[in-house]
């Protein structure tokens, strides 16, 4: 059965609704970030652009980066957004457009994010990089989905009981990165650990301004838990959600985030844009080892 125009909605070029692409401007390996004024301070690397277009916050460009071909996506902030880029990047991929139905062979893609993030742990300080080697999902987004075979119950109920997880939000959920790109971006001076995705900026990641919290101790009790070899490094808005869509649809992911604040010790970077700079560089180069 074609699946039908309401649920894959495609403007009047044959272009997915949302990021205004079509087929043939993706390429197998995609860069993430978050903000789209990013997408042009990695593609300054490239040795050309083919492509580019921008709808909304979703601004994307194509080129080639030392003889390999790459796609740059803006996502802009959030779960809601990943849900979004993931699923119309996958239609293209995986969907012929013409016909409306699932293709026999189906493509994976390689997606790497670059983003911004704030530790946990004294020991990750500013202007250092961390590699995520697991999401935890705190915002509830991937229940809306089959996730059974991609959550890691021991780890997530062993959260759950360390820090008294209310039953009225969302269960969370632990999903794990993709090791073959972990091997492809290791390096010296790499942190790693569980990045965990908030739903928001302010309350669920722990800042007061006039609004009350449900659990002032929910930060405190992140930055203690340990399991096994299991700890949370970092909290941000995306990560979780890439991983878990990318695992449910076939893809590869792997988030690697620039520390620009430590929420332990209160401080913050002096020039946020010089690491954000640095871990471009590191992270283009790896990808086309």
């Amino acid at each position: 059965m074609p699946i039908k125009e309401s649920e894959l909605i495609l403007n009047p070029d044959g272009s997915v609704y949302h990021l205004n692409l079509k087929p043939e401007h993706v390429a197998n390996d995609v860069i993430f970030v978050g903000d789209q004024d990013r997408v042009e301070k990695i593609t300054k690397h490239f040795d050309s652009v083919e492509f580019t277009i921008q709808k909304r916050e979703f601004k994307t460009q194509t080129g080639v980066y030392k003889g390999k071909r790459l796609t740059v996506i803006s996502t802009g902030i959030g779960p809601d957004n990943i849900d979004i880029v993931l699923n119309e990047l996958d239609a293209l991929v995986n969907i012929d457009l013409q016909t409306r139905k699932p293709k026999e062979k189906l493509t994976s893609l390689n997606i790497v994010r670059i983003g911004t993030s704030g530790s946990l742990q004294k020991d990750i300080p500013v202007d250092s990089f961390v590699m995520s080697t697991h999401g935890l999902d705190l915002n509830g987004m991937l229940h809306f989905y089959q996730i059974k075979a991609i959550s890691n119950p021991e780890i997530e109920d062993a959260f759950i009981a360390f820090t008294n997880w209310s039953k009225n939000k969302a269960r969370p959920i632990v999903i794990n990165n993709s090791k073959k790109l972990e091997a492809l971006l290791d390096g010296d001076n790499i942190h790693k650990g569980m990045t965990a995705t908030a739903g928001g900026f302010y309350g669920p990641q722990g800042r007061v301004l006039r609004l009350p919290l449900e659990d002032t101790t929910l930060n405190a009790k992140m930055d203690s838990f340990s399991f096994k070899d299991f700890r949370v490094t970092n909290l941000e808005m995306e990560t979780s959600v890439i991983y878990g869509l990318s695992k449910l649809l076939g893809h590869h992911a792997l988030s690697m985030n620039a520390i620009i604040a430590n929420r332990a010790t209160g401080e913050f970077s002096k020039d946020p844009k010089a690491v954000v700079n640095q871990l471009i560089a590191y992270t283009l180069d790896k990808i086309v080892q």
